[in-house]
């Protein structure tokens, strides 16, 4: 007897470790047919397709289409401006670039947790948590600090091609190394780096006051 839908994608999902990356859309639809065998897709092409895998850049994509709450609010007027400020005095990355990825990672939700297990404001991962010496991934400071050194590091490893090194921060490094310096082909990642450039662009457009 077929397990309901949501139980059988949970527990395919834990067995394979389903990327997000494997959906064009973003999201992922799913049904048992009458042979008891799972269908997945990211084009819902048959009436039986239910929502199993939700668009998690969904909310950054739509704050572009009409701003509203913090999206709406000249970004140093946004949560942790002081903090990203100060990271991007410490790093030289942008303090633009750094809301503009807070924008999509997290929506500046400082408790925010991935379905992979990233956290926080820049949802790093535990293992780049590490490495850059963060103890307490939902501290919105400390959070910040070390995501925007990690993006300092991708944008020296990429020649400052920041599109490279959003890529980067997305699927990982070595996947950007691995196909040859180019966006991975992951349907998440080649979503993912237009949605924070486009982000940037409508930061970097606000007039800025000076800051110290």
């Amino acid at each position: 007897m077929p397990l309901p839908i949501r139980s059988t994608f949970l527990v395919l999902f834990c067995a394979v470790s389903l990327p997000l990356a494997a959906s064009a859309s973003g999201a992922i639809y799913g049904f048992v047919d009458e042979d008891g065998v799972e269908r997945f897709s990211n084009v819902p092409d048959d009436r039986r397709y239910k929502l199993v895998l939700t668009d998690r850049l969904a909310p950054a994509t739509a704050a572009l289409q009409v701003p509203r709450g913090v999206f709406a609010l000249p970004f140093e007027q946004r949560p942790f401006h002081g903090a990203i400020h100060e990271a991007s005095r410490s790093t030289g990355v942008d303090a633009a670039l750094l809301h503009a990825v807070i924008s999509v990672e997290s929506g500046y939700r400082e408790r925010a947790v991935s379905a992979k297990g990233a956290s926080g404001l820049m949802q790093l991962m535990p293992a780049t948590a590490r490495r850059y010496g963060l103890v307490n991934l939902q501290d919105p400071v400390e959070n910040i600090r070390a995501g925007a050194r990690y993006l300092r590091d991708l944008l020296a490893l990429f020649d400052n091609d920041i599109e490279l090194a959003l890529a980067a921060y997305n699927a990982g490094e070595n996947a950007v190394l691995r196909f040859g310096r180019r966006i991975p082909p992951y349907g998440e990642t080649k979503r993912y780096v237009p949605l924070v450039m486009a982000h940037y662009q409508r930061i970097s457009a606000t007039p800025r006051r000076r800051e110290y």
